[in-house]
């Protein structure tokens, strides 16, 4: 069955009223590499890479553990696979390269379709594999047995690939000799001019001088004017080299990831490749060897354009190459964390910090966590593991230690569990201590940081990870990064998403990430509404915002803001969410890593049930006081508050500041805060026009502060 067909199948139970309303799709984009481009493009530090400088020595390793974003350029050439922690489930350690549908440039490719095609590719720069020279310089052959080792994984927490979007690995070997390229030299333009009033005008033939030792029929065309004391290149002579080949030597069917997982028992697998077929296969065995890794893909056709998104993910993990290798040598010295650190909250990765106060320890904080520890030596550790937790910018701090345990391999016994009492100790330690209760604070962090370690030797092992756990206006299920988007197709459809007061609260606003699409195929109405809980459902409507659009932000997965006009005061349970007024999918975040589905809920024939899918909605409601606490209203002086006008209001670009009835001194401070109470614009003194068009659309508190005198608005950017 094709891909399209299978599509053609599910748009069909979608319009006959099935459970299939709930739509889950890849994304089109990927926004940390369109963010990473579009910043770099800015300071001007955007660069290609290119396969330059001197070829790499043995041991080649990568673990892809730094997340860069992009293959290491110092190992790789090439930017179009995905260097992350987000798309790997259970990754060898803390990250992996991801390849997709998606290019270097963060978009589908433009030749992208239903029918299998060529989509990334990693290739590694030039390894000397005519010699070593480390402990001592000796040639190498097929009897030094090199191997390239590397995981692999279909799929992971996005889509699974088809069994005809393979993962390929290839490596280079020389073919016959071709022509590679031009050397050249700069003749001065003295050559061909007379005097220094001559000048070459643009669309004539130079050719190359006759007394330089060059091909004297190479010429050029020139596209400007070349004067007296310019150089101009020319081509010299042509040069020749060897062709570089590819030869495949291992490939992978896609597949779902259980199937993987049923069929090998893991959920990353090691491939082991030797460099020779034979003894006498001594291709790959000069100073220029290099392979690469690529994969292809199949994306749905346009029966639902928003469904025209990423899709058919392979994780890489643990690539090494080295001599003095056999088949069994599938362990290394290494000691790490698998996925990432995890929120020491029950449900939520951030919560306001009024509420944790006013809540229970037992409901709010986990009583443990899982820790995925793994290592992959073929010998055991006596390993210890700790986590420390400090506040930022706070004088709190607590820690943990569990204690030594013996680390079994994980080749043979996988992650460290939890069955022993040194295990439990830490792969599932406990939260130890609440976080503390500051009343001088609204919003706080900490950092939270976790060890793995075995120092019973001269050479250290020791892997870390770190965990931010704020407490902030808002409430969040999601990490913060979407893999996939989340959508219904009807309209009249409603989506709810439940969350859950400590204490009685103010919802000032919701806070919604909308993955971008193709050609905007998510650009349609809705209304976003606010529910009470009925028995675990959304109940009574208590808001309703009519005819709102999907909006973005510039920022990096910064969430757009809508305001409440008028804000509500909640109790106990509540749910936020839409009602779509057309048919479409609105394809909002979707957080693959954090399962809550319980608490989204959607609507088929009027009926509420839960979200089938495993992961988390980008939407957070905010809750709390007025953003800016340290404003002070019973400080205002009222002459001031009056006098002092601010706009238009909503603005675009600018506003106006009209003091015509007050005069402010040189030396008074205007500030304007966003809605988390971050200064974003500051100047000392107040011109009549203030220009706002670096700043995104959203709510803004502006502060004037004139000696003894204060004046503050609410001001609304909407472009």
């Amino acid at each position: 069955m094709t891909k399209s067909y299978f599509l053609i199948l599910v748009l069909a139970c979608i319009f006959t009223g099935s459970s299939a309303q709930e739509i889950i799709t890849g994304l089109q984009f990927n926004e940390t590499i369109r963010h990473d481009l579009k910043k770099r493009a800015e300071d001007g530090t955007l660069k290609t890479s290119a396969d330059a400088g001197e070829a790499l020595q043995l041991p080649f390793v990568d673990d892809f553990a730094s997340y860069t974003l992009y293959p290491d350029e110092t190992k790789w050439i090439g930017n179009s696979v995905y260097i992350n922690k987000d798309f790997p489930l259970y990754p060898t350690n803390a990250g992996a390269a991801t390849f997709d549908a998606i290019d270097g440039s963060g978009k589908i490719y433009a030749n992208a379709s239903w029918i299998p095609f060529k989509a990334d590719v990693m290739t590694s720069r030039r390894i000397r594999l005519d010699s070593v020279f480390d402990p001592v310089t000796k040639a190498l052959g097929p009897a030094d047995s090199l191997y390239l080792s590397f995981y692999y994984q279909p799929q992971g927490v996005a889509d699974e690939p088809e069994s005809w979007d393979t993962l390929i690995l290839e490596f280079a070997y020389r073919g016959d000799t071709v022509f590679s390229h031009f050397d050249s030299i700069q003749v001065p333009a003295e050559y061909w001019l007379a005097s220094p009033d001559d000048s070459i005008p643009p669309l004539t033939k130079l050719y190359v001088p006759h007394d330089m030792g060059c091909d004297t029929n190479l010429f050029i065309i020139t596209y400007s004017y070349i004067t007296w004391n310019d150089l101009v290149t020319m081509p010299c002579d042509s040069v020749f080299g060897p062709d570089t080949l590819w030869k495949s030597v291992w490939q992978a069917e896609g597949m779902k990831l259980i199937e993987f997982e049923t069929k090998y028992g893991k959920n990353f697998v090691q491939v082991m490749v030797p460099l020779y077929d034979d003894p006498s296969d001594t291709i790959f065995f000069h100073d220029s060897f290099q392979f690469r890794f690529r994969n292809y893909a199949s994306i749905a056709n346009d029966i639902i354009p928003s469904w025209r998104s990423n899709q058919d993910q392979w994780n890489v993990d643990y690539v090494y190459l080295n001599y003095n290798r056999d088949a069994g040598d599938t362990t290394y010295r290494v000691l790490t964390f698998s996925e990432r650190a995890p929120s020491f909250l029950k449900e939520y990765q951030v919560m306001p910090y009024r509420q944790y106060r006013a809540g229970s320890v037992t409901n709010l904080l986990k009583p443990n966590f899982e820790m995925f520890i793994a290592n992959l030596d073929d010998v055991e550790h006596n390993t210890t593991y700790e986590y420390n937790v400090q506040q930022v910018n706070g004088d709190f701090n607590y820690g943990y230690y569990g204690g030594s345990c013996n680390l079994q391999p994980f080749d043979l016994f996988g992650f460290q569990n939890c069955n022993t009492g040194c295990g439990k100790a830490h792969a599932c330690p406990p939260v130890n201590s609440a976080f503390n209760y500051d009343f001088n604070r609204d919003t706080t962090s900490y950092i939270i940081k976790h060890y793995i370690s075995d120092s019973s030797e001269t050479d250290i092992i020791i892997d870390s990870i770190s965990y931010t756990q704020g407490f902030y206006n808002y409430y969040a299920y999601d990490d913060g990064t979407p893999e996939q988007g989340w959508g219904m197709e009807y309209a009249g459809s409603s989506a709810a998403y439940q969350f859950t007061l400590s204490m009685p609260d103010t919802l000032r606003g919701i806070q919604m990430y909308f993955n971008r699409t193709q050609n905007e195929s998510n650009d349609f109405f809705f209304d976003l509404v606010v529910w009470k809980d009925n028995n675990g459902n959304p109940g009574e409507e208590i808001y309703r915002g009519k005819s709102l659009r999907p909006h973005y932000e510039n920022g990096l997965y910064e969430f757009y803001t809508y305001m409440i006009d008028e804000p509500i005061i909640l109790s106990g349970t509540f749910y936020v969410g839409w009602q779509q007024l057309a048919t479409g999918n609105l394809n909002v975040g979707f957080d693959a890593n954090n399962n809550n589905n319980t608490k989204i809920f959607f609507t088929i024939e009027n009926e509420w049930v839960n979200s089938a899918a495993s992961g988390s909605l980008l939407i957070r409601p905010i809750i709390g006081q007025d953003m800016i606490l340290e404003i002070d209203e019973n400080t205002v002086s009222r002459p001031l508050v009056e006098t002092i006008k601010v706009y238009p209001n909503p603005a675009g670009d600018y506003f106006y500041v009209d003091q015509s009835d007050t005069k402010l001194s040189n030396s008074a401070l205007l500030q304007i805060y966003n809605i988390y109470g971050s200064l974003v614009h500051h100047q000392v003194g107040v011109s009549a026009k203030i220009d706002i068009g670096k700043l995104p659309g959203g709510m803004y508190f502006i502060k004037i502060d004139d000696r003894d005198n204060m004046f503050t608005a609410k001001l609304l950017i909407n472009r």
